[in-house]
């Protein structure tokens, strides 16, 4: 681990020497607006990825405090409202030397208008993995703070773990154009279909993508586990660019990859202020180029079925033109073309044991996650499965409908239950767990996992404070200790 830290110190304090735009925290504002971004480290690591996390924040508009966690106190949380914490564990789950009293002095006040996010740092070969970072989150969940999303949890610097950090931090407010941490690393795959499901909707539209290897074999790959996605920017964007810059496109430049034109590099980049590289020759502007950052989607399929399917939903920016991911996979890349994708293990979403039931949770296109659950499921010959979806109307919006309910008349789904939020009794998700109370209670004491995939924002927290309800929250919170109660929510 200590070379692989290392190697991100240097990355980080080049980019942090030459990147940084804003005042240092110092400077920063101290108002309930900022963000908090605390950090306990024992080498370094922790405290350069909080700086390149705050980075990220000010590079999207938003003030940023940065601080070690010993110099946050009970009245700095309190007057708080949104926080990153990057921590790390030392020894057999302890935090590092600066960072040890930080609980015991804390007192036990509300923290319920506290929004945060947790990066914990390990290293697997040690038992108690992330041990401190596990630590802090159940004394913030306890107090009544609300996780922006689930703990990301790093072992040994995992770039993947990193790059998953990174795109939750510019969601949630970071600078959404940064490129990635790590160099990506994508493969060429084909676009082999893409489908409309949902026409008629009062939502964005959706689509189903169908995505082959471009060569080779379909890869591996488990049920929660993510695709990401190498956007690019459409054809008549690239060309106002070139017609702004005067530059040719068809001039051929190598940015470490091989020879190309530049409008094919350009279509795959950040693309600079054009006042700003005017005059510099077609190589020079290659080698000052950053790749246009990764777009993480679900997998929808498993191996067996032959393809790796996606379901994506159209999303756009404020002037109403299409959002980077969506825009390109759903309206520009045409079927038949190139995408570029890689893997990445999501661990934290991998299947429970097929001899355990499964109760699957979920709305809108988080049914992509769940679907590839069920397919594995039914591989494994596993009948003991539970759905409950939600989303808008039933005519228009039930994803994968006639195929679910093949599977619910064949038996593969045990229960299976639908809320609708535009349509009859107007119900959600949440809504439908209550209800069925006594039954959830009863598939928790048989052994079931629930496994929930969907909207962060209002989904997510309103089953969170239905399980509670209903479980209570002690046997809630056991639940996600154990592993039975896991999120893939964004």
């Amino acid at each position: 681990m200590v070379a692989i830290a290392a190697a991100w110190l240097l990355a980080t304090a080049l980019c942090l020497r030459n990147g940084r735009s804003a005042a240092p925290a110092s400077a920063a504002s101290t108002g309930g607006d900022a963000v908090l971004v605390a950090w306990a480290s024992q080498t370094g690591f922790a405290s350069a990825l909080a700086e390149r996390s705050a980075a990220m924040l000010r590079a999207g508009g938003r003030e940023v405090v940065v601080l070690p966690l010993d110099q946050v106190d009970a009245t700095r949380l309190a007057a708080t409202r949104r926080a990153l914490f990057v921590a790390s564990t030392t020894g057999e789950g302890d935090p590092p030397d600066h960072a040890l009293g930080f609980l015991r002095r804390m007192d036990d006040r509300d923290l319920a208008h506290l929004e945060y996010a947790l990066l914990a740092l390990g290293d697997r070969n040690y038992a108690a993995f992330c041990g401190f970072g596990r630590q802090l989150d159940a004394w913030l969940r306890d107090r009544g703070a609300r996780p922006l999303f689930d703990r990301v949890e790093v072992d040994n610097a995992d770039e993947a773990a990193l790059r998953r950090w990174q795109y939750e931090v510019a969601r949630i407010g970071g600078d959404a154009a940064a490129a990635d941490w790590s160099a990506p690393a994508y493969h060429p795959w084909r676009l082999a279909a893409r489908q409309l499901l949902n026409p008629g909707s009062q939502g964005g539209p959706v689509h189903a993508l169908s995505l082959q290897p471009a060569s080779g074999a379909l890869p591996a790959w488990q049920p929660g586990d993510i695709a990401e996605i190498g956007p690019g920017h459409p054809p008549q964007q690239v060309a106002a660019w070139l017609a702004a810059t005067g530059l040719d496109g068809t001039a051929q430049v190598d940015a470490g990859d091989g020879p190309q034109p530049l409008a094919g590099l350009l279509a795959r980049s950040v693309l600079p202020d054009p006042d700003g590289v005017r005059g510099l020759a077609p190589q020079a502007l290659a080698a000052r180029l950053q790749r246009l950052p990764h777009r993480e989607y679900s997998i929808a399929s498993i191996p067996a079925e032959g393809r790796l399917q996606l379901l994506v939903r159209e999303m756009y920016r404020q002037d109403g033109t299409p959002g980077l991911g969506s825009g390109w996979l759903c309206r520009h890349v045409p079927v038949g073309g190139t995408v570029d994708l890689r893997l990445r293990s999501n661990p934290g979403f991998h299947p429970p044991a097929a001899d355990r039931p499964l109760v699957l949770v979920g709305n809108g296109t988080g049914i992509a996650g769940l679907r590839a659950h069920l397919a594995a499921r039914i591989a494994a010959g596993a009948r003991r499965n539970w759905l409950l979806f939600g989303e808008r109307n039933a005519a228009c919006d039930l994803f994968f409908g006639d195929e679910l309910r093949r599977w619910q008349e064949a038996g593969w789904l045990e229960r299976m239950d639908l809320a609708f939020s535009r349509e009859g009794d107007r119900a959600y998700v949440q809504d439908r767990l209550r209800a069925a109370a006594a039954e959830l209670a009863a598939w928790v004491d048989a052994g079931a996992t629930i496994l929930v995939c969907g909207s962060a924002g209002t989904m997510a927290p309103a089953v969170d404070t239905a399980l509670a309800t209903i479980l209570g929250a002690e046997r809630r919170d056991a639940l996600r200790e154990q592993g039975r109660y896991r999120r893939d929510v964004y």
